[in-house]
């Protein structure tokens, strides 16, 4: 950095994309060149898995000055990213490559970037003001950065969109986590010329995510890590980031201590500005690199901060100083930002819809029993497995009625749902029943059974302890079972006071309840939910991950008393005491045994 920026001596110490790169063709930028396949060494990150990694390295000027210099760090940091290129995605550098903007000291800079080139590892770099004739914008001309730096050592990539025509912008997408990403990496000082380039690339990827990189645009002081935007960030921010939703994330170097502050663009959606640079500090920052693990499963993204070339030296060996520097791990270098990529996305990019599925495609054979509420409350509900196994809505006394809705499950076929509000003290609440005729009710499933359910419990901070999703009236006495507790209903699908899901019942072989357990599950929150038994094991699974307490003691069969089933309640010696709350999409019980993909969800 330079003691002076924007004429004032301010401070001295301090992630299924549209287009893919190349693809779009914007006037004035330079096009492309036909991308290489294949990359040597380790394989590389598998595009469609959920996590990836954005390598980040900041200023590296000290490195590369004259003869003061030493670019083992940079060197050692690369050859760990080559070693962990399973992860990584994409690589940036926030400029300041070097300090005093001499050829000889890009000279110095090139083999050490070529390590990423023979690596077939994608990367782009920006020029800093410690490159360039910092008192020009990027109409200054040609300059020993461009020689080194320039369009064409970045043509060849296979992430290389293109750059305006005077090099010293460009793009790159890349694709990680499903989609794809779009990358600027701008100059130190864009002229007007340069951001409607910019803002042009991005209008010709509509749907695709992007980060900013560039070296100024905020700032933070120590013992404050919240960063501000500096005189020229407010220029960055007005002329391109607040008026583009489609920027998430911007990342600069230049200042120092590192910091980030979240800001709310002109949609109202928060854009993360983050910087980081570590040349104050031992060896010139040692190499220093900032690793963004993207996690789209988990809607985060976890950062930290770390000296491959101090990480890789031999402990006997290290300097006391070098021992503080292997990684950072205070709140401004390891900490995690929770994005919710969909939901911030979704102005530009939103996740589509599952279709819905009719029906009868999804009566396999062996459905016994499939109910939608995916219509208006009625007094009576379909069986759409021909079977004749309808419903009949009932009520507890004094009960709100049942609701129809909107929502469901993203997977589910039918989309809409009913909503049950059910309690108890007094117990209240609506539920269904089959007929006191219905097939289902003398049913004993001995070659296995499948029975799965969209729910999502009613997160209302009321007790609904040991309430009921599925259940069939009749107790253990009843069914000739005279295990620990035959007041027990010989079918019940229910959740515990913890919200556990519990699946107990007496099977045709044992004298005694049989029971599997499930986690918690978070109110509020759609999941599916499956039972299978392939007439000797049962499994419970939740959005298809099968879980832990499940017995294996062999059980076969479910008992029965030829009496009705309960959906959206359960019993206690025939006596129910409160209905289901929450809300239902659907529920298929299939007289077998089912692969995870054939559930409903697949």
């Amino acid at each position: 950095m330079d003691q002076q920026h924007d004429g004032t001596s301010r401070r001295r110490l301090l992630q299924a994309g549209a287009l893919g790169a190349g693809a779009a063709m914007i006037p004035g930028v330079a096009s492309a060149a036909p991308a290489v396949s294949g990359q040597s060494g380790r394989p590389g990150p598998d595009a469609e898995e959920l996590r990836f990694t954005l390598a980040v390295v900041p200023d590296t000027q000290y490195l590369f000055d004259l003869d003061r210099g030493d670019g083992a760090p940079l060197t050692a940091s690369f050859k760990y990213l080559i070693e962990h290129r399973e992860n990584l995605a994409f690589t940036a550098h926030l400029g300041d490559v070097v300090e005093n903007a001499q050829a000889s000291e890009f000279a110095q800079a090139d083999p050490v970037f070529g390590v990423l080139d023979r690596a077939r590892l994608p990367y782009s770099v920006l020029a800093g003001n410690h490159d360039i004739d910092a008192s020009k914008d990027d109409q200054r001309g040609d300059s020993p950065y461009l020689h080194v730096f320039g369009p064409k050592r970045f043509r060849r990539m296979s992430t290389y969109g293109g750059s305006t025509p005077d090099g010293y912008n460009s793009y790159h997408v890349f694709r990680a986590g499903g989609r794809q990403w779009l990358l600027l990496a701008m100059d130190w000082r864009p002229s007007d010329a340069g951001f409607a380039w910019a803002r042009r690339v991005i209008a010709a990827h509509p749907r695709l995510p992007v980060i900013l990189t560039t070296h100024d645009l905020v700032y933070a002081d120590a013992g404050d890590p919240v960063a501000h935007l500096s005189d020229h960030g407010n220029r960055v921010w007005d002329q391109l980031v607040d008026g583009n939703d489609q920027i998430f994330l911007t990342l600069n170097g230049h200042y120092w201590p590192s910091g980030r502050v979240v800001k709310q663009n002109a949609a109202g959606h928060d854009v993360h500005l983050h910087i980081t640079n570590y040349q104050d500090r031992y060896y010139g920052g040692s190499g220093m690199i900032r690793l963004y693990h993207f996690d789209l499963a988990r809607n985060v993204i976890d950062v930290e901060t770390i000296s491959p070339w101090i990480l890789g030296q031999d402990p006997a060996r290290r300097s006391e100083l070098a021992e503080g520097e292997i990684e950072l791990t205070d709140d401004t270098n390891r900490f995690s930002v929770p994005i919710d990529f969909a939901e911030r996305f979704a102005g530009f990019a939103p996740v589509p819809v599952r279709p819905a599925r009719p029906a009868a495609k999804l009566v396999v054979p062996g459905t016994v029993a499939y109910w939608r509420f995916d219509g208006p409350v009625a007094s009576r509900v379909v069986d759409h497995s021909g079977r004749g196994n309808h419903l009949t809505t009932t009520y507890l006394p004094g009960s709100p009625a049942l609701k129809a809705s909107d929502e469901f499950h993203p997977e589910q076929p039918g989309h809409a749902s009913w909503m049950f509000a059910g309690g108890k003290k007094p117990a209240r609440g609506g539920y269904l029943t089959t007929a006191a005729d219905a097939p289902l009710n003398r049913l004993t499933f001995r070659g296995g059974y499948t029975i799965e359910a969209f729910v999502k419990l009613l997160d209302d901070g009321a007790d609904h302890s040991w309430m009921g999703l599925l259940s069939r009236m009749g107790t253990g006495a009843d069914a000739g079972k005279t295990g620990s507790d035959p007041s027990e209903p010989v079918v019940n699908l229910g959740f515990s006071g913890g919200r556990q899901v519990q699946w107990a019942v007496y099977p045709l072989d044992r004298n005694d309840t049989f029971t599997n357990w499930g986690h918690e599950q978070a109110a509020g929150e759609w999941f599916h939910l499956a039972v299978v038994n392939d007439g000797r094991f049962t499994t419970l699974y939740v959005d298809s991950s099968p879980l832990l307490r499940n017995p294996s003691t062999r059980s076969n069969g479910l008992a029965t008393a030829n009496l009705p089933w309960l959906l959206g309640a359960n019993h206690y010696d025939n006596t129910i005491e409160q209905a289901f709350a929450g809300h239902i999409g659907e529920l298929r019980i299939v007289d077998r045994a089912l692969p995870v993909r054939s559930f409903l969800n697949a």
